[in-house]
């Protein structure tokens, strides 16, 4: 079960993985569009302004068209076979959906207590999906379609029907059973959705009235979730979903960055849903404590060495928001140690939000520049003052910790062994310890390719004990995910990490390859190398 939630978790990421970009380039042009940065090159009607304007609204598809997002992509992450046949088949059956729920409400929305005659506008409970107006059930609809339709396409693509219904044979098998499936599918939101909708005013309130602890609490299981896989699970309701705030709070502060940014009021009194964007404080401000820490206990002969490691991984995390080399590194070494940085840093955000920071904070300095520096710091620039100050000095808090508890309980973190070298394997390395065989396809493949990411995909397949130990593959955005059926084939750590890997976490038959934003390439080749 932990497998398949895991998969549905990395699956969920495939669509969000497009949402960085576009919001970035998104805070960007509501900046340029703001006469108070800009001047009067920016006033509303000027050419500048329509340019930008012209981007703006090319840069809001993903946003504005996020349910279809997830049908379409949601199968690719959890289909088993013809995953570019499950994705047809999933936006045919929700677009389905949607005409029969509006239809429904259409005929019978008094019977449901809806009013289905206003606007399809935020706050109505309505919206249009595709062009068709339909309840607003946001990415949990698609979410719900779209694994109906995979457990349809894995179960009946492949059926044969007989040979005077040939027609229905596959794809178009799918869809019908689908599109049967979506009328009770449909009738069933009828019923349930508008009550969920009149209990989210309620939902919201407690969310947003729950104090500094709530969102302690909130941080503390995001960051512990994280080498699970399972974060995105908890995170993802809130920013693209309507937990908080309608359509999400990704989209609402993007939305209202520009009123935003000419108010003089404070953050938390503007949008105080913002707070549970703000669990990315430690990659900006946790992450370099962390990194010193690691050196200074490191011993005097390999701090060269780790100054080579953790100044990188450091300036990866600060600039783009990826922790993954250094908190699988100690999570590794010292589980207790994951666990003390995963409380200092929900103190941390619990800390910012109580000085009334808020804002999009969950990635790296590029995306807080974008989405909130930039944008709104000629108004807000005391709170990010703030912010910086208590940022910094739990850079400090973080150091001090980790550098008593490595030092304390004499954890082994890189550079701290007293004996041994801590090697790496290359391919060389890998090579020669194959030599008692002839030359593998792998050893060939790897000579005869000059694809970075088919060379990784390859020596990640041998060492996962080859195709044949593959039971299931999926990725999210760093990981690799891997499920084999005998864990003994997979070789050690330092195979994968001497391949440029970052890092490996083993729970039984299922292995995880911390690969990095590559990671989708690296599975595209991989799933051909299985093929």
């Amino acid at each position: 079960m932990k497998d398949k939630i895991q998969k549905f978790g990395g699956a969920m990421f495939t669509p969000v993985m497009l949402l960085s970009f576009s919001g970035i380039i998104l805070a960007l042009t509501i900046v340029f569009q703001n006469p108070i940065i800009m001047g009067s090159i920016a006033e509303e009607g000027t050419l500048w302004y329509r340019i930008w304007d012209i981007v703006s609204q090319g840069m809001w598809t993903v946003f504005n068209n996020l349910e279809l997002l997830f049908a379409i992509a949601l199968p690719i992450g959890l289909a088993k076979k013809s995953l570019p046949r499950t994705s047809m088949e999933s936006f045919v059956v929700y677009m389905s959906f949607n005409y029969f729920v509006g239809a429904i409400l259409e005929n019978f929305g008094d019977f449901f207590g809806v009013d289905f005659s206003v606007e399809p506008e935020p706050g109505s409970g309505l919206k249009l999906i595709g062009g068709v107006k339909t309840l607003d059930t946001g990415i949990v609809g698609a979410i719900v379609v779209a694994l109906m339709v995979v457990y349809l396409h894995d179960h009946f693509f492949d059926k044969k029907v007989p040979d005077w219904l040939a027609m229905f044979n596959g794809s178009s098998l799918v869809v019908f059973l689908g599109m049967i499936s979506s009328i009770v599918l449909a009738l069933i939101f009828c019923f349930i959705w508008p009550i969920f909708q009149q209990g989210l005013g309620s939902i919201q309130s407690f969310f947003v009235g729950s104090g500094g602890f709530g969102i302690w609490c909130y941080s503390l299981f995001e960051r512990l979730l994280l080498p699970t896989g399972l974060h995105h699970l908890l995170t993802q309701p809130f920013s693209y979903g309507p937990v908080v705030v309608e359509g999400g709070i990704t989209t609402y502060w993007l939305d209202h960055l520009a009123e935003f940014s000419r108010s003089t009021r404070p953050l938390a009194e503007l949008f105080p849903g913002a707070a549970f964007k703000l669990y990315g404080q430690n990659q900006i401000f946790g992450v370099p404590g962390i990194a010193a820490a690691l050196y200074f206990t490191a011993r005097p002969e390999n701090k060269k060495k780790i100054a080579a490691l953790v100044i990188p991984a450091a300036v990866t995390a600060v600039v783009g928001g990826i922790t993954e080399p250094l908190l699988f590194t100690f999570l590794f070494v010292s589980p207790m140690l994951y666990g003390v940085y995963a409380i200092l840093s929900a103190t941390l955000t619990a800390s910012v939000y109580l000085v009334g920071v808020r804002g999009d904070f969950t990635s790296g300095l590029i995306t807080w520049s974008a989405k909130n520096y930039i944008p709104l710091w000629q108004n807000h620039y005391q709170e990010y003052l703030t912010q910086i100050g208590v940022g910094l000095l739990f850079t400090l808090i973080f150091f001090v910790v980790f550098y008593y508890f490595i030092i304390k309980f004499d954890v082994k973190t890189p550079g701290r062994q007293i004996t041994g070298e801590t090697k790496l394997y290359t391919k060389k390395d890998y090579e020669r310890k194959k030599q008692g065989k002839k030359d593998t396809d792998v050893a060939v493949a790897m000579s005869e390719t000059n694809n970075v990411f088919k060379t990784k995909a390859l020596v990640f397949l041998e060492g996962l004990g080859g195709e044949n130990n593959i039971e299931s593959v999926t990725n999210c955005a760093t990981r690799l995910r891997v499920n084999v059926r005998d864990p003994e084939k997979v070789l050690d750590d330092n195979y994968f990490m001497g391949n440029e890997a970052i890092g490996v976490v083993r729970k039984k038959n299922n292995i995880q390859v911390i690969v990095g934003t590559s990671v989708s390439q690296v599975r595209d080749e991989f799933d051909r190398l299985l093929q």
